[in-house]
């Protein structure tokens, strides 16, 4: 208590206020081995680090993860909407059987340092009669009310380097992807809807008519023969919780989903990171799930040959052709691949119906579930431009995702 007062006594000789003491810049700093024990490296893994596992003690406003003296971009995200940062993000190049050992400064001050964006994301309310449109960070609306086109994209619009994805705002949720010719963000500029100009630059755009199914990977309700809508529902809400740099983040809530004699709250969380194709589809229930099931998969694309492909074990693919749009003048016809992997433990039965390639899924027990869907268009230069060099790397991809980096934080 002694050395306390007499703290403040220098502080006010110095003239220093006691609020600038009472808010001095509170740093705490922890060491993180990451591993990668696989035979294959690993490029762009993602690492979270969840604050609330490593109690600072402080609002985290800032931090700084090092690698020797070689700084690692990184972001910090609020995922429940208080305005205090949840987690800590970042990607690292990892080669086959090795570890390396971060430094990471969390800091109760904020910052004004960026990073180059890797990532991009957007949700634009619109003004259908102007043809204006104004970001908003979260949307709700009534069950009932259609608000599909009142978004423009009609859902939340996020990209990486190499695809882009929106969520439709309907009681579909479908995910629908925006394929690309070269690696680059293209979303800002071009809003899901490339100009002539911009094709002419070498743009993507659209490269799936999703109808009806489940597109890439969205999660589907099952009534034992086909998968069905999220429907109906008391209130529906989308969000974007995190731009980048390194990952977005987007979130379709439902509330009050009348399903298999139930009444569920439901949120899909969608999340997209620097250098990957794939996106981590996270499925959270306010109260643990029962006997419920639902499905998920990929699209039986329509409208020339497709094939599929699958090992029975919660992966499944699926290629063929369809135009995206009626417009056939503008718009060649697309050949996409498509693959979503659940973890075996979730995974109920394959599945099928006329617009899918399925598994059922369920989690008893618990309020959460996870799966992984992603995308190739075959116009891409740095993609994958057969059925067997798709399927080929959707098999990898599994095996890429089963191995997952070793991380341990140390105070």
């Amino acid at each position: 208590m002694k050395k306390n007062i007499l703290t403040i006594f220098c502080l006010l000789c110095c003239g220093m206020p006691l609020t600038a003491w009472a808010q001095q810049v509170q740093t705490t700093q922890l060491t993180v081995e990451v591993s990668n024990q696989w035979k294959q490296a690993k490029t762009d893994e993602p690492v979270v680090i969840r604050l609330s596992e490593v109690n600072p003690g402080f609002r985290v406003q800032s931090a700084v993860v090092m690698n020797g003296t070689e700084e690692i971009p990184s972001q910090l995200d609020d995922l429940d909407g208080d305005l205090k940062a949840d987690e800590l993000a970042f990607v690292i190049d990892m080669p086959a059987k090795t570890s390396k050992t971060l430094t990471v400064t969390l800091s109760s001050a904020k910052t004004d340092k960026t990073y180059p964006s890797r990532v991009f994301a957007t949700l634009l309310a619109r003004d259908a009669k102007k043809q204006k449109h104004a970001p908003v960070q979260s949307i709700t609306v009534p069950g009932t009310t259609n608000f599909y086109s009142m978004v423009h994209g009609h859902g939340p619009m996020f990209e990486s380097e190499l695809v882009g994805y929106r969520v439709y705002f309907n009681q579909k949720q479908t995910v629908d992807p925006y394929g690309k010719f070269n690696k680059g963000l293209e979303l800002k500029e071009s809003l899901f809807y490339p100009t002539d100009e911009q094709l002419a630059r070498g743009f993507g755009d659209d490269v799936l008519m999703v109808g009806n199914s489940c597109g890439i990977g969205a999660l589907k309700g099952w009534d034992e023969t086909k998968a069905t809508h999220i429907e109906p529902i008391a209130f529906r809400t989308e969000s974007v919780l995190a731009y980048g740099p390194v990952r977005t983040i987007a979130d379709v809530e439902v509330k009050g989903w009348e399903y298999q004699g139930k009444e569920l709250t439901m949120t899909n969380r969608y999340i997209l990171y620097a250098g990957h194709r794939d996106l981590l589809i996270e499925a959270f229930f306010d109260e643990p799930l029962e006997d419920e099931v639902f499905c998920t998969g990929v699209q039986n694309i329509m409208g020339n040959e497709t094939v599929s492909e699958s090992d029975h074990k919660g992966l499944v693919g699926s290629w063929g052709c369809h135009w995206p749009v009626t417009d056939t003048v503008k718009y060649a016809k697309e050949t996409i691949g498509i693959a979503t992997y659940i973890p075996q433990k979730y995974v109920g039965k394959e599945v099928k119906d006329k617009d899918n390639f399925l598994y059922t899924v369920s989690a008893p027990g618990s309020n959460y579930f996870h799966y992984y869907t992603m995308f190739t268009s075959r116009k891409e230069t740095f993609g994958y431009p057969t059925s067997k060099a798709w399927f080929a790397y959707m098999k990898e991809w599994k095996e890429y995702l089963q191995h997952p980096l070793q991380v341990k934080i140390n105070p």
